[in-house]
């Protein structure tokens, strides 16, 4: 079995994987907060995860991954006031939004998705521990944690005290203890949501939801936490803390989580994504225009550390690099074989259990497609066999080749009309009358049909955008 190495923001090194139990992988990633459309940078998110536990459950029998849902926090109520809808209307919208729109990205459903609202109790009880352990305290209807009295405080971002300050960014409420202290419950006045509580009707920190979430679905210590460089602090941080604090397990941050994997930040056109300049990119209109595998391999294209530029250059890249790997299929397609007799092959599992090297792989995958032309038949079958197995784990290829390239299908015009104006084309050429047949041929291509003259008669595939 190949050995997965990661790279362990906690500690900032890359480390092999030795799992708390290897009967049983368990992995959590930080989910969306359902309020809006999500865009390509959580995308990212999702779609590195997916590959992430799809390599797992390719070298363990079990693995739960489990990505929360966000269904309160500020922006949430905001965006409901301005929409004048009750709150689970528009969460429920945009969970179902996010979800379809990742599996056109071919992300699969974790295996658990909780929401925040359905663990209101349980954190509830993660505060009341904390303030138990003196790690939290009440005041003036909130509940904040003191984050002196956790002395590892900083070990996953490894900021020093002035720099929590300055990175906290938060206005000092005259009743924290310390500027650092953040909120674990607060009030939540009427006609704000809210749940009764020991401290009054109000509503979690944002940062306690997760540490509710992963502890009620996966127990402690769990595998591998993951989520966007974004979330390694405060997010994370306070976490730990949360975690570590209410179980008086505060030597050791790897009582929560093991492992700590964060993907980097996307990029459009070499800016940041703002909404200032107008350059965020949705998911939800992305797909419109683009195929969901053509999305994905974007993605997958740079390390999953690397910044991604997103331009539609390199989406266009993208397009052509699957493009050609489809049409190494279409050259194996009637080579019968039994696709889950054949592993995926080597080099490309060595590529992704080292941290997850996609453009390695990538590179790999593509030097076997190279193969088929100068490949004997059983060779073809063993390279047709890894082609499909690696495309599985990667989320891509798993469309009919003519299909995907258009051969015999279009979008926009009826089969019959192609067909007569090829046979017209045809007859032309026949009657030695090309003029005829070349502007049919324009025509054809006007409506975004491409034919080809093969030894077996004209061919043609839709080429419409």
């Amino acid at each position: 079995m190949a050995t997965l190495k990661i790279q362990n923001t906690l500690g900032n090194s890359k480390e092999e994987f030795i799992p708390v139990d290897n009967s049983h992988i368990r992995i959590y990633a930080c989910g969306p907060t359902v309020y809006s459309y999500a865009h390509i940078g959580n995308a990212r998110m999702a779609v590195v995860n997916d590959l992430l536990v799809r390599v797992l459950r390719q070298l363990y029998s079990k693995v739960t991954y489990v990505s929360n849902i966000t269904d309160i926090d500020d922006k949430i109520i905001e965006a409901a006031q301005n929409a004048n809808i009750p709150l689970q209307e528009l969460t429920s919208k945009f969970e179902k939004i996010y979800n379809e729109d990742m599996s056109v990205l071919g992300v699969l459903l974790p295996d658990v998705q909780p929401r925040a609202t359905e663990h209101i109790s349980d954190m509830i009880e993660l505060t009341k521990k904390l303030i138990e352990t003196k790690h939290a305290y009440e005041k003036n209807g909130h509940v904040l944690f003191h984050v002196p009295s956790f002395k590892k405080y900083g070990c996953l971002s490894g900021r020093n005290r002035e720099e929590l300050i300055l990175g906290s960014r938060i206005e000092v409420a005259p009743f924290k203890q310390d500027p650092t202290d953040f909120v674990l419950w607060k009030p939540s006045p009427d006609p704000l949501p809210g749940w009764d509580s020991p401290w009054g009707f109000g509503r979690p920190g944002w940062h306690l939801e997760c540490s509710a979430m992963s502890e009620k679905t996966l127990g402690l210590p769990f595998d591998i936490h993951s989520g966007g460089m974004d979330l390694i602090f405060p997010h994370h941080e306070n976490e730990i803390a949360q975690s570590c604090g209410a179980h008086k397990k505060i030597d050791d941050p790897k009582n929560f989580a093991r492992y700590w994997f964060h993907n980097g930040f996307v990029i459009v056109d070499g800016e940041k994504m703002s909404k200032s300049i107008g350059n965020i990119r949705l998911v939800h209109d992305l797909i419109k225009n683009y195929s969901g595998e053509v999305l994905r391999l974007t993605l997958l294209s740079a390390h999953y550390r690397q910044p991604l530029n997103w331009t539609v250059d390199s989406i266009n890249q993208n397009n052509a690099m699957l493009e050609r790997l489809y049409r190494g299929l279409k050259e194996l397609i009637n080579i019968e074989i039994k696709a889950e007799v054949y592993d995926i092959p080597d080099k490309i599992m060595e590529a992704l259990c080292d941290d997850l090297n996609t453009p390695k792989a990538l590179a790999e995958l593509n030097l076997l497609t190279n193969q088929i032309v100068t490949a004997s038949l059983d060779e073809k079958k063993k390279i047709k066999g890894e082609i499909l197995a690696t495309g599985k784990l990667l989320g891509i290829l798993q469309d009919n080749p003519e299909k995907w390239l258009g051969y015999g299908y279009s979008k926009n015009l009826d089969n019959k009309i192609i067909e007569n104006l090829i046979k017209k084309r045809n007859e032309a050429r026949r009657n030695r009358n090309f003029t005829l047949a070349d502007t049919i041929r324009d025509e054809l291509k006007n409506k975004g049909i491409e034919i080809e003259d093969t030894k077996n008669g004209t061919v043609w595939r839709s080429i419409e955008q």
